[in-house]
């Protein structure tokens, strides 16, 4: 399942945060802030989704994640490789390559991490 643009920003706050209550978590924005329903519409939407539980503290509840952001990211670059480059990573790999704007430096550090891999295998 996929989180809507909306609920992905929250939802960064709160990997960013870890747990929070709703000041916690309206405090994360920027001005202008949302509307607390808009963050409590959000925050029940992202539960029945299963990407969020809270702990209540009498009429109070800490959030937290249940997925980790890597995971959910994951899940998604996966897809995009499957829908989009014939579930082929490398044609993924050649595609972020070529047509990002990465510089030597961060080329560098990604044949770093590919090297590091071939190596322990």
């Amino acid at each position: 399942m996929k989180l809507s643009p909306t609920e992905e920003e929250l939802m960064n706050h709160l990997w960013s945060l870890k747990k929070a209550f709703m000041k916690d978590l309206l405090d994360a924005y920027p001005e202008p802030k949302p509307a607390s329903t808009t963050i409590s519409t959000l925050l029940k939407r992202m539960q029945e989704k299963e990407f969020v539980a809270y702990k209540a503290f009498g009429n109070s509840r800490e959030y937290y994640p249940l997925v980790t952001k890597e995971n959910y990211f994951s899940k998604h670059i996966n897809a995009l490789i499957k829908n989009f480059f014939n579930d082929s990573p490398a044609q993924f790999a050649s595609f972020f390559t070529k047509k990002t704007q990465l510089s030597d430096e961060e080329l560098i550090e990604i044949k770093a991490d590919i090297d590091n891999l071939l190596n322990k295998k």
